[in-house]
């Protein structure tokens, strides 16, 4: 009997990743996602399902407490994974970006904060236009690599300095920064991964030859 798992493993790739960049330039992602594909994320994320909630929580809380540390003299974008933090954006000044790192910290269940706060004026549209464009043309060329498994990693782009974030181990994470700083439009490439080894169970879960074709 022909094996389907790969085949399988290949679609679901494909629709996660590529609904996931359909959504990156409308901000739109949790209005798109339905029920069935957002468990199937679940499934191949290499955190833990606790870990994924509480980020999502931490998101929430932290993006509320950002608007008032900064009101109108800031923008602020937030980005957590496994329980650390990326802040990345613009502040007024030295005192918004340690204020806004320091409330952050405050929220549970937060481990770390990486704060790349620029204190600037605001980015305009088309900034943030290209930055998402960035992030998209990554995503794909991440999904077009045969050697990591592109849905392990998490993509922030600012100013275009894009920030990689994920559980992978420093084989797929050099190859993943390779791939970004190839990318058009790209400045800089910001690696905040945590390490793991090629033994571990997560890697072979969702590795690109479980989700190849036949």
């Amino acid at each position: 009997m022909r094996n389907t798992r790969r085949p399988m493993a290949a679609l679901l790739t494909k629709v996660v990743l590529g609904t996931a960049l359909a959504a990156s330039l409308s901000g739109c992602f949790g209005l798109i996602v339905g029920a069935g594909v957002a468990g199937a994320v679940s499934t191949v994320d290499r955190r833990t399902l606790g870990a994924q909630t509480e980020d999502k929580s931490i998101t929430v809380k932290a993006e509320l407490e950002m608007r008032k540390v900064t009101g109108d003299a800031g923008n602020v974008n937030v980005t957590s994974f496994n329980r650390r933090v990326l802040l990345t954006g613009e502040v007024r000044d030295e005192a918004m970006k340690q204020a806004a790192e320091r409330e952050v910290r405050k929220i549970a269940n937060v481990v770390s904060v990486i704060n790349e706060l620029a204190v600037s004026g605001s980015s305009s549209y088309t900034s943030r236009s290209n930055d998402a464009l960035i992030t998209t043309k990554v995503k794909t060329s991440l999904v077009d690599m045969k050697t990591v498994s592109a849905i392990s990693f998490k993509v922030t782009t600012e100013r275009g300095v894009v920030y990689l974030m994920g559980l992978v181990t420093p084989r797929e994470g050099n190859i993943a920064a390779d791939v970004a700083k190839g990318v058009s439009g790209v400045t800089r490439v910001v690696k905040i991964f945590e390490y793991i080894n090629e033994e571990d169970p997560r890697v072979r879960q969702n590795s690109p030859a479980q989700a190849s074709l036949d």
